[in-house]
Formats: structure tokens, sequence, C-alpha cells
């Protein structure tokens, strides 16, 4: 469900801008969800208005079962992640790298809530109207793979997926791509100094 702020009021939204924070890990205790909590921290002390999407608190099929093919009515928690989109300006994606892209949870939240109509609308064989144009994002990321490896190697699909063929296709310019990794070689120190880089980020909105 959606989180209005930190204690669950919605403050007057005056000049500062309207975020949201999707966490697209389905973990409740993770590096993502404290790098995510950092963020919205530094862009509520700016006075930019945050409100926190977790899809592993959310009620919903993450599976599109006949595709385009048929309608697939949306669940409540989707209906409402489709009018905290609108709501945006600007978009924060949290997750971790699985196997080379997002985790399924976040894949099956694009299939069920960017739909035709909604995120895109086709006019013909090569031509689309991204009806999501307007609206920027950020990607926190974190990975067990070390940064380079995973870019030079492996040709970074995830980054590819979500910058590219999700968000671009929608018309949602990524801004900033911040990496968080090796993850599983990382110290406390590190990830510390992980943290109060993400609170700065948010900072910069």
């Amino acid at each position: 469900m959606v989180e209005a702020t930190k204690h669950g009021a919605t403050p007057l939204e005056g000049d500062g801008k309207r975020i949201l924070m999707i966490f697209g890990s389905p973990k409740d205790n993770s590096l993502c969800n404290a790098l995510g909590e950092a963020y919205a921290q530094g862009a509520r002390s700016e006075g930019h208005v945050v409100r926190l999407l977790k899809l592993g608190e959310m009620a919903f099929d993450p599976v599109l079962h006949q595709g385009y093919d048929q309608s697939q009515a949306l669940e409540p928690d989707l209906l409402e992640a489709q009018r905290q989109i609108h709501w945006a300006e600007h978009l924060v994606f949290v997750y971790p790298v699985w196997w080379g892209g997002v985790p399924a949870l976040l894949k099956g939240f694009f299939d069920r809530v960017f739909l035709p109509g909604f995120a895109f609308r086709y006019r013909g064989v090569r031509s689309w109207e991204k009806l999501l144009e307007g609206r920027t994002a950020d990607l926190l990321v974190t990975l067990d793979t070390p940064p380079w490896y995973f870019r030079w190697i492996y040709g970074a699909p995830g980054h590819r997926q979500m910058t590219r063929t999700i968000l671009g296709f929608c018309g949602i310019k990524t801004r900033r791509l911040a990496e968080f990794a090796p993850v599983r070689s990382s110290s406390e120190e590190q990830r510390q100094a992980w943290l109060r880089k993400a609170e700065t980020l948010g900072t910069r909105n």
C-alpha cells in the first residue's frame, strides 16, 4: 500500500516536487529498503512530498495470465498505484538485481500496471504515444556483482531493460542510476556510506 509520509500523514503540497518511491524487493528487511528510506529522508528535508509504494506489502497477482489478449481486472492496490504514478512528477525505483534483471515481483508490477492506455498507446506498427512523458526517474540498484563486471561482461541487461525498454518506452526519462555494489562482500562501514549517499541523492531533486 502507499505510505504518504514517514509518519502516515500527508503534508501540504507547496513548491516541493511530488516524488513516488517504488520499492521493488519483496523483502521487508533489506538494504534496498534502508536505501529508499534514506533517499526519502533526504528529499523530505528539502521540502519535497514523498510517498512510498512497497510492492511486498501490496495484494496483487503479478502474472499477466493472458498477456494483452484479454483484460485482467486490476486489484485495488494496483488501481491506487496507477493513481499515485499519475500524481508523481518524479519516480524512484529501489530494487536488487537478481539473475541480471529486476525481481519477478517488480517485473510483474510493470506487466500489470504499465498497460496500453495507461503507460503507452500504439498508433501503428512503429509508432506509439508515451503516455507517462514528462516524468523523470532515479534508480537505486543493489548488486552482488561488481558494477564493472555487470556492465562490461554481462552488458548490464537489467539497466537497459529499465531505462530503455520499460521507462523510456513509456516516456519516463531516467535521470540517475546509482549502483550499490558488490553487496555480498561489503563492510558495515561501506553500507553506512551507501546510506549517506542515498540520502544525499534525495536532497538533489
